[in-house]
């Protein structure tokens, strides 16, 4: 006896997925831009990890015209440095979002410009601060009262920077190296430097810096206080800061610039980019790469954009 079989949901659902295929080859080929927009469409449903790696990972956040730098350790605990401009804000949460950022173990805002301060306040309400370091000013724009008016809500421990002064945080040590002049008449020569040291490897983050900071760092200290694998520029890669002699001491094997595309400022300036390519050091700008990040096993750092 013959035994016949009826064409079923599966079956037409198996002739919808070789359709559905077809129609994505052949947009994809015309149209190759579509294979980012459906995998940012499909990211958009995942959380992104890399913790339990036993590396550290350090991510200089795209927020335009501004610096934001999220630090994960081996073990798990986060960092912030700066938040980005207010005109950032959406876009900071999100990329934390994505890493599934619940706790920040430190928030260093290293000096109070808007473009470094605009999303303070949504960090401290949105995700857990155990402590924040800020420098010892005041200024009276609504940006830095919003930051002091989020940090008392929340009940935030606020931390001064004093120069030489470590912290730890599980694997990974930083020390404070400026600001070591003080002016609420020159912020940006008021931001927080720090150095970033894990096993053999270290970064520097020197907010907006400018060459009297460096000047000013390079006789208090030790030379051997400046190399790193990783230098975060100061101040957008502005022609005021990275003197030749700061940038020489701390020799970084790579140069990260966190400025916004076609930004007002010119950032980065041509007396800078000139000096890093002269020294043969290989330079990230998020305004060109997007959010740059690093990783190191403690013994080499990696860069994956």
């Amino acid at each position: 006896m013959k035994r016949e079989f009826k064409k079923g949901r599966g079956g037409k659902f198996i002739v919808l997925l070789f359709i559905l295929a077809a129609i994505y080859l052949t947009a994809t080929h015309y149209f190759p831009e579509l294979n980012t927009y459906i995998g940012d469409f499909v990211g958009s449903f995942t959380d992104q990890t890399d913790t339990g790696t036993g590396e550290l990972v350090v991510h200089f956040i795209d927020v335009g015209q501004g610096d934001a730098t999220l630090i994960r350790t081996p073990s798990g605990k986060n960092i912030l440095i700066d938040a980005g401009p207010n005109s950032s804000e959406d876009a900071l949460k999100k990329y934390l979002d994505g890493y599934k950022i619940k706790e920040l173990d430190y928030v260093i805002f290293t000096h109070p410009h808007e473009d470094h301060i605009g999303g303070a306040d949504m960090i401290l309400n949105n995700y857990k601060v155990k402590s924040v370091i800020i420098p010892d000013l005041v200024t009276n724009t609504t940006t830095f009262e919003k930051m002091l008016a989020a940090i008392e809500k929340n009940g935030c421990s606020v931390n001064t920077p004093a120069p030489g002064a470590s912290y730890s945080v599980g694997e990974i040590h930083f020390k404070i190296l400026a600001p070591l002049n003080i002016s609420e008449k020159d912020l940006n020569n008021a931001s927080i430097v720090l150095k970033l040291t894990y096993g053999e490897t270290s970064f520097m983050f020197t907010g907006d810096a400018e060459k009297d900071s460096e000047y000013r760092m390079l006789d208090k200290y030790n030379k051997n206080e400046f190399s790193c694998n990783v230098l975060k520029v100061g101040h957008h890669g502005s022609g005021t800061s990275s003197s030749s002699s700061f940038i020489k001491a701390v020799s970084p094997s790579v140069a990260v610039i966190s400025c916004g595309k076609d930004n007002d400022y010119g950032h980065p300036h041509s007396e800078t980019t000139s000096l890093f390519n002269k020294l043969n050091i290989k330079v990230y700008r998020t305004d060109k790469n997007g959010s740059v990040v690093a990783r190191s096993d403690g013994k080499t750092v990696s860069f994956n954009n």
